[in-house]
């Protein structure tokens, strides 16, 4: 089978529904739930809390017990139960039982996606990772069109049954056939190799974990007040869509130019770039409060989250053992994906409250850090291999 189409097709499968969940699924409980702001946000913040608890335990502990396949089959089947549940719930503590239940199956997903294509480039069965990544970000921008329309169209009430739709493609596209070695239960001797803090022995994991955490979480500010901000620098209303998914379509460019182009850039070289686009949008979007500096920050994402969680799949590709990427994977998700971006959430609103722009200044207390550690973490990593050439470099495999 061709496993690069097959990976692909997962992405943008799973991607569409992202597209949906991600920004309309508080306005869905609010608007046709008729729940308040406070109630969603509260619902959302505590399933950022579940889904970091999941991605860091239970998604490590079952992949020591089962193959991949059959852990994206399982999760997806959980996230359709808890849309199912979904429906009848009307009351707030109704509400917050089946999101907190869906942010249990559901993000996990996505680490485990990534586990499998990096799986896939260990056994050098997908050749570019950034071009299969790509077709998700195309899923999510697909997704936000199509949806507008149809909201527009047909009301809020789309939003639940476009995600339930969604999420059934995926889910008959997990019972298809899929790469054998994704198919394969982990072999005993390999799920004994130690807990997380075997991973720290790992040279350098600890300090690029760290670079990639504060990268994440400099983007709180920018998903959670993003949209109110656009509002407060009176960007047209019907434009908001498209300026916010101008950072989409460069996060797509950029994946899906980076195995060619990036190739010979070091992980150490790649995070430091991040961290530097990352560092001069905050500044741009704070220093020049008008939406056409807006759009054009937003090419800056390729940096700032491309660019960031690129570097960090190739570092796992590199570093990690196949048998530890789900640990890997899980920690990423938990640690740079969900918790640190509900802190800086915390943190972003008590500014924007004081002055909006302040919400993105702000944001620097993560960049300018991670630039320093990146920097840092350039150094060592060019004398450790110092006279080495990358291609004879290997990497672990058990």
């Amino acid at each position: 089978m061709n496993t690069q189409r097959w990976m692909s097709r997962q992405f943008f499968s799973f991607f569409i529904t992202w597209g949906i969940f991600l920004p309309y699924w508080t306005g869905w409980m609010i608007y046709t739930k008729g729940i308040t702001v406070s109630q969603a946000s509260l619902i959302m913040s505590l399933g950022l809390v579940v889904r970091g608890v999941s991605t860091i335990f239970a998604f490590p502990y079952l992949s020591r017990k089962f193959s991949s396949k059959t852990i994206l089959t399982g999760m997806t089947i959980g996230t359709l139960m808890a849309i199912l549940c979904s429906i009848p719930a009307n009351s707030f503590t109704g509400l917050l039982v089946v999101t907190l239940f869906l942010h249990f199956f559901y993000p996990t997903l996505m680490p485990a996606l990534d586990s499998a294509a990096s799986l896939l480039v260990q056994s050098k069965q997908l050749r570019h990772y950034g071009k299969s990544r790509s077709w998700g970000s195309i899923g999510f921008v697909v997704s936000g069109m199509i949806l507008t329309v149809f909201t527009g169209a047909f009301g809020d009430e789309v939003i639940l049954w476009a995600l339930l739709l969604g999420t059934l493609v995926f889910m008959s596209l997990c019972f298809m056939r899929t790469p054998l070695v994704l198919s394969e239960k982990p072999q005993v001797e390999q799920t004994k190799k130690g807990g997380m803090l075997e991973l720290f022995r790992i040279q350098h994991f600890g300090l690029v974990l760290i670079i990639v955490i504060l990268l994440q979480a400099a983007h709180a500010s920018y998903y959670s007040y993003g949209y109110l901000y656009l509002q407060e620098i009176h960007a047209p209303k019907y434009l908001t869509g498209m300026i916010i998914n101008i950072a989409v379509i460069a996060e797509i460019i950029l994946f899906s130019i980076a195995d060619r182009s990036l190739q010979k850039f070091s992980v150490g070289s790649l995070l430091a770039i991040a961290a530097l686009g990352s560092t001069v949008r905050w500044i741009v979007v704070f220093a020049f409060p008008n939406v056409i500096v807006f759009c054009i920050s937003q090419t800056l994402h390729a940096c700032s989250f491309a660019m960031g969680h690129y570097a960090f799949m190739k570092y796992l590709v590199k570093n990690i053992p196949d048998a530890q990427i789900p640990k890997v994977q899980g920690m990423y998700s938990a640690l740079a994906l969900s918790w640190s971006t509900a802190v800086f959430t915390i943190f972003g609103g008590y500014l924007y409250e004081i002055e909006p722009r302040y919400a993105f200044i702000g944001m620097i207390v993560c960049t300018i850090p991670s630039l320093f550690l990146a920097l840092v973490y350039r150094n060592l990593d060019y004398k450790r291999n110092a006279g080495v050439s990358p291609l004879l470099q290997s990497r672990p495999s058990k």
